[in-house]
């Protein structure tokens, strides 16, 4: 079940001004179950996108829906909501941190070490031992963790702000980078692979012969992270008003989302370039048309369609977590630790088994997506695609459930570094 909080945790009539007190008058909160709940259920849904991108059930774009079915679209769509919910979880957990005893100047601290060490882990181990399986580091390519962590460090100043002064920086960020589409990185000169890293993605060469290239674009995501922090005073409220907010907040972003896709206008452009739904073949592609926004960079529209219903199910899950999904909550106490093993074994299986197929497994070292050097024969049925995606779950059930347990037992401060 989970942890209620006493009527006292409500800070505030407006939830935005509430501020944690000092540490010194602060008692430990416990962890919100459903917090955890929510956050272990995107781990598992993550895998199976990165199950999916190593044992590819197609060679075209799920989501191209000239080639598409049902089946393959919704098993990529579903997990765009990774992304958002973990990342903007992130910036929740860093006010929640607030309430557990830290006072701002070390949460400062530790958000800036941490975030320069999530953006060490995605160049490093994400990058050598998650997706390329070599250490060639004549291009690289970087994204969650990534951003997440530069978003870290950018936190790290603004938590020096008033809360309600952090959720505004995040919503207008959120709200408004769409607006600059139209301006290009050429548009900046020699400074180009700036806005690349804060706002178009793409790659650049930052040394001779070497390149990086940027999947997630900083300043939305710097945004999401933001507004999870201010979210977190929500968290604070008693257990009956708590909900109602979440539930609320929820349909509120929904319906903004259905709103603003339904009039073809703003929100949903790519390089100037405006991205519309439109009447498809029938009434299912049409809402597969109207669903299907933009990942990379993040949209305005990608973002109101995958944290607002996020905050629905939050709503839902934060009145008890049912027996059947008890086990979930072992992700999303340990979402790093989980994040850092499952690529290494989704690869490293797509690896064994192509070996055992075709007796090679080129294609999967360098670059996971050069599908062009596969024999033929290489893609997977999507019900095998599902299977592998269980058992990759069930493989690292025990060994997170192992380290849940060590976080649990001891307070070492490396452990809040995993």
């Amino acid at each position: 079940m989970s942890s209620p909080l006493s009527p006292s945790d409500s800070l505030d009539s407006n939830p935005l001004r509430a501020e944690p007190s000092s540490p010194a008058q602060n008692v430990a909160r416990p962890r919100l179950d459903s917090v955890d709940l929510l956050r272990g259920m995107i781990m598992v849904l993550m895998a199976l996108d990165h199950v999916r991108d190593f044992f590819p059930p197609s060679n075209y774009d799920p989501l191209d829906l000239s080639k598409t079915n049902a089946a393959l679209f919704l098993t990529r769509w579903i997990t765009h909501f990774c992304a958002p919910v973990f990342t903007f979880l992130a910036g929740t957990g860093a006010f929640l941190a607030l309430t557990r005893g830290k006072s701002k100047r070390e949460l400062s601290w530790f958000l800036f070490s941490r975030g320069l060490w999530l953006a060490f882990l995605e160049v490093t181990w994400v990058r050598c031992l998650g997706w390329n399986f070599d250490f060639d580091f004549h291009f690289v390519g970087v994204g969650t963790l990534w951003s997440i962590g530069w978003s870290m460090v950018v936190l790290s100043a603004l938590v020096f702000l008033p809360t309600w002064a952090i959720t505004a920086f995040g919503v207008i960020m959120i709200a408004v980078h769409n607006a600059f589409d139209s301006v290009g990185p050429r548009s900046f000169g020699t400074l180009s692979w700036m806005w690349k890293v804060l706002h178009a993605n793409g790659s650049f060469e930052w040394a001779p012969g070497y390149h990086v290239g940027i999947g997630y674009a900083l300043i939305p995501w710097m945004g999401v992270v933001a507004a999870g922090y201010g979210f977190g005073t929500l968290l604070l409220l008693e257990p009956v008003r708590r909900r109602k907010w979440l539930l609320w907040l929820g349909v509120a972003i929904t319906l903004a989302f259905i709103a603003l896709r339904w009039t073809n206008t703003y929100g949903d452009s790519l390089y100037g370039k405006s991205h519309h739904w439109s009447e498809q073949k029938n009434f299912l592609f049409t809402v597969f048309s109207f669903i299907d926004v933009h990942k990379y960079p993040p949209s305005l529209l990608y973002l109101l369609m995958t944290l607002g219903p996020a905050l629905i199910v939050l709503a839902l899950l934060d009145r008890g977590t049912p027996r059947l999904l008890r086990p979930i909550l072992v992700f999303g106490r340990v979402p790093l630790f989980y994040y850092l093993l499952h690529l290494p074994l989704i690869h490293g299986s797509a690896a064994l088994l192509a070996y055992a197929r075709f007796g090679h497994a080129d294609w999967l070292f360098g670059s996971p997506f050069n599908w062009a050097k596969a024999p033929p024969g290489a893609a997977f049925a999507l019900p095998v695609v599902y299977g592998i995606w269980i058992a990759v779950v069930l493989l690292l059930y025990p060994v997170c459930r192992w380290f849940a347990e060590v976080k649990r037992r001891r307070r070492d401060a490396w452990l809040s570094y995993l």
